[in-house]
């Protein structure tokens, strides 16, 4: 017995209509499906970052170990300046002029203290006096700002000028 004996004609034309219809919506959404698919397998590969790694877990290990490679790193970067900021704390960077005139109404301000100091104000004060015919300079050493030898008030200003108080 064939479909045409139990089924009239226009009932197997309907339902060849409607199988069709069923098939070309299946069709559509295939197409659809697939869409997303390769949607999702580009989204994938940028989290795997385009490599060969095969799972989440292997991609995890990897981040780790760069994030532990990083803050070594950094550990050290960390330690160098550590040791440039003591560096720059000791070092004679400060610098203070005073110019001043050594014999009041005679001459001019040709006379000078400079004081080079660190942080601490160790370092050195060099005072010059000018008189007319010569030119005398002497050196005081400076701990914390002050010296074994007696300082003058210019020397006093010259080293104030230095540390910026």
């Amino acid at each position: 017995m064939s479909v045409e004996e139990w089924l009239p004609p226009a009932a197997v034309a309907w339902l060849s209509l409607g199988l069709g219809t069923i098939v070309l919506v299946l069709f559509i959404w295939l197409i659809a499906i697939s869409n997303k698919l390769k949607k999702l397998r580009t989204r994938y590969m940028q989290v795997m970052n385009g490599g060969s790694v095969s799972n989440i877990e292997e991609l995890l290990i990897q981040l780790n170990h760069r994030l532990d490679l990083h803050e070594e790193e950094m550990q050290q970067y960390k330690n160098r300046l550590s040791v440039a900021e003591a560096v720059q704390k000791k070092m004679k960077s400060r610098v203070g002029v005073y110019r001043y005139n050594a014999f009041g109404d005679r001459g001019s301000d040709l006379s000078f203290s400079v004081a080079i100091v660190d942080e601490s104000l160790d370092g050195v004060v060099l005072t010059g006096i000018h008189a007319r015919d010569e030119t005398y300079i002497y050196a005081k050493p400076l701990d914390k700002g002050q010296s074994s030898y007696a300082l003058s008030p210019e020397e006093k200003e010259a080293i104030s000028r230095s540390s910026g108080s």
